[in-house]
Parts: structure tokens; C-alpha cells; sequence
């Protein structure tokens, strides 16, 4: 495979907070470095000379912290920009040479995490003056007294969003194509926001098309329970409730192939702990640690099974093929027989595969906090996706 050769680069960014965008910033300054270009900024008519360009990432895919950073390289800014918008942001100063690119608005906490006060109020007298919920047990006073709906609120990002990055808030008026990921609260189907005709639905995704930017990347950063569930309101006035992306699928890299891509670069951050002499076993570590672990294992191993049936069907592709041409069979069952395959279980065999995560050895991804905007730890984070990404591209004919 021959980058070069490539009609339609996408790139899909997962989540795990602000650890995993630092990670996913180290991966694009990887591609930058490997010549890989990134599309974005607001529609013009020279846009479209662009996408004759090699090498040229022309969607994104971006779900959870993979949104943030997704909606920001679709909206025209550089890699180095969001380096420095963290940098600045925690009272650093800017790594990169401001000339250099088009400049970010610092992005600090009070950006991030937007103190649902509402529920954090309503929470204490619900707990204390209805003595009834106590008769029906702990698991009922946990139910019906702690109405959180979450700490915080991604307000702040929407805010900062629309506000300080997108000129229009619209993903028709990009130049890249956009698509977020989120799920619906009072459901059981992922939810995709986009630029989507009337027409376009599946039974197992809902399209949202009526939705601005900055709302959709709301929705999906939503992580439970730390963030509260955003709500939008469709069109006939009813809000409905999103969060977290990564909820129903943890990589959704078949959207940029659905969507025509024929090279799709994936990266996730969430790489489970490794036992290392340095670190030692996680059970002394508490529970805190060992939910992470289990979290990360259930999550990999999603990822692992996604990869490995895509690895599979272009196997059964390739021999079903194979045999045909070796036997001399007839063309046109050999045709009609992989088109079966394509059509039951919407395989393309033209598309490409990426993936792009930590190693075992980087411990660091696994200890460190997701939500630490602390300079140190994101440049070292920032540094693994870097390496990671360098490492995986070298086994490609760039």
C-alpha cells in the first residue's frame, strides 16, 4: 500500500479525555512530520483544489476528547495550535512560533469543566427531607437522593467552541467533512453528527443533521458521571439527551469508510497496564487503579475484536478470490460471490486500515490523569503519540 496512491484519506480519534487529546495531537504532528497534510477551515471555492492533493486528510472522525480535537483540525487549526491553546492556558508560555499557524485561544479549566451547580444544590435537601426513600433501602436512597446528573457540564466547551474556533458554526461550511460521535441517553443507538441528507438512516445509528458543531462535540465529550448530559432540541422543539461517544462503540472507523474513504487512520490512547518491574502489580495501587484496568481491558478488547474482524473478512475476501482465479472458474460467479460479501457485511476492499495506539511499555498513558491540563505530563503524553505514530507509519510505503 502507497499512501500516495490514496483518493480519500480519514482520520477517526477516540476518546479518553484530556490525556487522549494530547495523545491524538502527538499522532497529527507524527503525520505532519511524514508529510501527511490536514484539510480544514471554513468552505471556499479554492478549497476544492485541495482534495486533489496527495496525502491530504480530507475527514474526520472524532468521538469523545477525539471530537475536540476532530472539530478543531476541521475548523482550520494546526496541530501546533492546540499545543500551544493548552500551554498558554496553564500560564506556560507557547512552544511553537505563533507565526507559524493560525493561533488558538488559550484553553484552561474553567473551558473544560462548567460546575453544574443546579443538581449540586438540589442534591443536599432531596437526601435530607424526603425520610421515606430510606425505608426502601440504600439502593433506593441512592436512586431517588442522588439526582446528579453529573458534576459538571460541558457548557464551557460548547462555548469555547463557538465562540473562539468556528467562524460559522456549521458543519455544511467546512472544507474537510466533519462527522461526531455520541450516544442517545433514552436509547440504545449510537448517534452520529454530521452533514447528512433527510434520507440518510440506518436502523442501528441515528443521523443528526440539525445540530451545530460545537453542540455535537458537547454531546459527545459528555463523559459519564463527571459530565451531565447535553441536550439539543430538534426541530419540532423536543430536547433530546447525548453523551459520551464512546459508549456504544469505542472505535468508529467504519464511518470514514461508509463515507468513502479509501485510507483510514485510527488512533485510541486507552492501552491497558502491562505489569513493568518499575511500576509493579496494580493491586497495590487501590481501587481507583484497578477500575481504570478493568475499564481499559473491556475497551481493548473491543477495539481488538473490531481490527481483527476486519483483518478477516479481507482474508475470506482475498481467498474466496484466489480460488476462483486458480480454478478458472467463471468470472462472473466470482464477481456475483464477492459482491455478497461486500453487500451482507459492508466490507470495501479498497479501504485501508491504520491503527495507531500506545505501546505496552508506555505505562505513563495508563497512570497519569485524564483530565491534568499540567504542562509536563501532556508534553510527555503529547511525545508517546508522536513515537507511537512514527513507529506504526514506518512499516508503510509513504
Amino acid at each position: 500500500m502507497r499512501f500516495k496512491d490514496k483518493k480519500k484519506i480519514g482520520l477517526v480519534l477516540s476518546g479518553g479525555g484530556i490525556k487522549a487529546a494530547a495523545y491524538h495531537i502527538g499522532v497529527c504532528l507524527a503525520l505532519k512530520e511524514k508529510g501527511f497534510k490536514f484539510a480544514g477551515g471554513p468552505l471556499n471555492p479554492s478549497s476544492r483544489e485541495s482534495k486533489n492533493d496527495p496525502m491530504t486528510i480530507q475527514l474526520y472522525v472524532g468521538s469523545s476528547a477525539g471530537a475536540f480535537v476532530a472539530s478543531v483540525l476541521a475548523g482550520g487549526y494546526s496541530p501546533e495550535s492546540l499545543v500551544n491553546a493548552f500551554q498558554i492556558g496553564s500560564g506556560n508560555k507557547p512552544i511553537f512560533r505563533p507565526n507559524d499557524f493560525s493561533s488558538m485561544k488559550p484553553i484552561s479549566y474553567r473551558h473544560i469543566f462548567s460546575v453544574n451547580s443546579h443538581s449540586l444544590f438540589r442534591f443536599l435537601p432531596q437526601t435530607l427531607l424526603k425520610k421515606s426513600l430510606v425505608t426502601g433501602g440504600l439502593e433506593a436512597l441512592i436512586k431517588n437522593g442522588f439526582k446528579l446528573n453529573g458534576l459538571v457540564t460541558t457548557d464551557g466547551l460548547e462555548r469555547y467552541l463557538r465562540k473562539y474556533v468556528f467562524l460559522e458554526n456549521d458543519f455544511s461550511q467546512l472544507q474537510a467533512e466533519l462527522y461526531i460521535v455520541a450516544t442517545q441517553l433514552n436509547h440504545t443507538r449510537k448517534v452520529l453528527f454530521g452533514n447528512f441528507p433527510e434520507s440518510y438512516k440506518t436502523s442501528s445509528t441515528k443521523y443528526i443533521n440539525y445540530s451545530n458543531i460545537s453542540q455535537a462535540v458537547a454531546c459527545s465529550t459528555a463523559l459519564p458521571p463527571l459530565f451531565s448530559p447535553y441536550g439539543i432540541q430538534r426541530p419540532d422543539g423536543k430536547t433530546l439527551y447525548y453523551y459520551d461517544g464512546e459508549i456504544r462503540e469505542t472505535l468508529s472507523a467504519h464511518v470514514a469508510a461508509d463515507r468513502g474513504c479509501d485510507l483510514v487512520i485510527s488512533s485510541y490512547s486507552m492501552q491497558p497496564y502491562h505489569y513493568t518491574e518499575e511500576m509493579g502489580s496494580l493491586h497495590e495501587y487501590g481501587i481507583p487503579v484497578i477500575i481504570n484496568q478493568a475499564l481499559y481491558q473491556v475497551l481493548e478488547q473491543k477495539i481488538s475484536k473490531h481490527i481483527e474482524w476486519q483483518s478477516t473478512l479481507k482474508q475470506i475476501f482475498k481467498t474466496i478470490d484466489g480460488y476462483f482465479k486458480q480454478n478458472n472458474l467463471p468470472d462472473e460467479h466470482r464477481e456475483k460471490v464477492l459482491e455478497i460479501i461486500k453487500s451482507r457485511f459492508n466490507y470495501r476492499s479498497d479501504v485501508d486500515y491504520v491503527y495507531i495506539s500506545p505501546r505496552p511499555q508506555n505505562y505513563e498513558m495508563f497512570f497519569v490523569d485524564h483530565f491534568s491540563l499540567n504542562p509536563k505530563i501532556l508534553e510527555r503524553i503529547v511525545k508517546i503519540g508522536f513515537k507511537s505514530a512514527i513507529q506504526v507509519l514506518r512499516r508503510y510505503d509513504m
